[in-house]
């Protein structure tokens, strides 16, 4: 299986967005003939108010951006995982950070709910806080695609590695992280947690970033992007460059078992807690 993933610079523009995530995903189904195309976090909107967020979030299924992916995946007849966009519901005031995938028909077989929230206070002492407009996830989603099966994951899960072992532990031989990575944060952690995940758990880490700055009312802000496909050795096998774009790498399923084969964790495993 061929998988690619989508370096965006979305912004509070929903439509330009969803513009710029049909041209990318046209030019990279082109030019590298994926069978599975990874959009970043927030790909439908990125920054502005805690209203503007909450006016961009749209029910599952139904709405635009849901519709605009899973015409991707028919017209192109490939699998899309959707990165992640702001989903609302009738039950909660909260909106969530949710992904769908679909596959070559326009079948949705995967929603994922982000479960780790963002709140953090970064090394240039801005405060992000999740958690006040989001509500947390609370399922571990996976799905098969051509005898591989993918996990899913949002941004700051990559933190967390006990998800990571569980959806190994799942089967996932690929696992996939759509990702907004700060730029302070990205440059120092980015690479190595994506390394450390894909080396513990023996996995494709298929990883798609925003990259480049956007505004919210305190200023601009800024994502590291960096999106990048990490084999089951740990070594970077494919990046996308400072800027929009894409790239691409086989998942390739001989390839997992010879490392679990040879460096087999899964037999050698004693704390289980």
């Amino acid at each position: 299986m061929r998988a690619t993933v989508i370096q965006m610079n979305s912004r509070t523009d929903k439509a330009a967005n969803l513009a710029e995530a049909r041209r990318l995903c046209s030019e990279a189904v082109k030019a590298d003939k994926p069978d599975l195309v990874v959009f970043p976090e927030m790909m439908a909107f990125l920054g502005g108010s805690v209203k503007d967020r909450q006016a961009s979030a749209e029910r599952i299924p139904g709405g635009e951006t849901f519709e605009t992916l899973r015409a991707l995946a028919v017209e192109h007849g490939i699998a899309v995982h959707g990165g992640s966009f702001y989903e609302s519901t009738e039950d909660s005031e909260l909106i969530y950070n949710t992904t769908v995938a679909f596959d070559p028909s326009g079948n949705l077989i995967a929603k994922y709910r982000k479960i780790h929230l963002f709140d953090i206070t970064a090394p240039d002492g801005v405060e992000y806080k999740e958690s006040a407009v989001v509500g947390r996830g609370s399922e571990i989603s996976t799905f098969d695609l051509g005898g591989v099966r993918v996990g899913c994951s949002i941004c700051y899960d990559i933190r967390f590695g006990e998800l990571y072992r569980m959806l190994a532990e799942r089967g996932a031989d690929a696992i996939v992280v759509p990702a907004a990575f700060t730029l302070q944060t990205g440059k120092d952690h980015w690479e190595t947690l994506l390394r450390a995940r894909a080396i513990e758990t023996q996995t494709y880490i298929v990883a798609a970033g925003q990259w480049g700055s956007y505004p919210t009312p305190d200023g601009m802000r800024s994502n590291w992007g960096h999106s990048m496909i990490v084999d089951p050795w740990g070594h970077v096998v494919a990046q996308v460059s400072d800027t929009t774009g894409f790239a691409s790498a086989f998942i390739d399923s001989e390839y997992i078992s010879k490392v679990r084969s040879s460096v087999p964790v899964h037999r050698h495993r004693v704390l289980k807690g």
